[in-house]
């Protein structure tokens, strides 16, 4: 019961006995004028990193990555629905196909983390590819061929991409480095 009395006595009391300076806010300073340069006039945009440069290079490497990789799609369903499915009438193996669709909208977006998943992703493409290949007979066999070629083409172009964005942001850090 005592704490309470001191800690509501303390509370209560004791600005009464601190001078008034204690509990004022600190005086207002006026800001100094922000320079005439653009950075300084939008502080927020000056920290974004550098927009991707669209140079041939990058331009090339993502229309064969998008290319190759809607060639991969048109490939896994027409290989599982039509040309030669494992049953008949086509099979659920044609489901392989969804995951290719994801990546699409960040390959047209220019996005370097969709080109590094996708190169990852395809590996799995390029094994049942050679699983496929070496123990089937047949079109399908040649099908499974054709599904590893894609797979590498557009794991290349990912990869082709993936380096010359960052031997640009490089190149751009070492030119514009303070």
């Amino acid at each position: 019961a005592s704490l309470a009395r001191r800690s509501h006595f303390c509370l209560h009391a004791m600005p009464d006995m601190m001078p008034a300076s204690m509990f004022a806010p600190p005086p207002a300073t006026p800001l100094p004028p922000p320079p005439d340069d653009e950075p300084a006039r939008r502080p927020a945009l000056a920290a974004l990193p550098p927009a991707p440069t669209l140079t041939p290079a990058v331009r090339a490497s993502r229309a064969l990555a998008v290319g190759g990789l809607l060639a991969l799609i048109v490939l896994c369903l027409a290989w599982e629905l039509w040309l030669a499915p494992l049953r008949p009438g086509g099979s659920s193996w044609a489901l392989k196909a969804l995951p290719l669709t994801l990546p699409l909208a960040g390959l047209l977006k220019y996005r370097m983390y969709t080109y590094r998943w996708l190169s990852l992703m395809l590996w799995l493409y390029v094994t049942e590819g050679l699983v496929r290949a070496t123990s089937e007979r047949g079109l399908s066999a040649w099908l499974a061929a054709a599904e590893v070629a894609l797979s590498l083409i557009v794991f290349a172009a990912c990869s082709w991409h993936v380096r010359t964005r960052l031997k640009a942001a490089a190149a751009h850090r070492v030119f514009h480095s303070p």
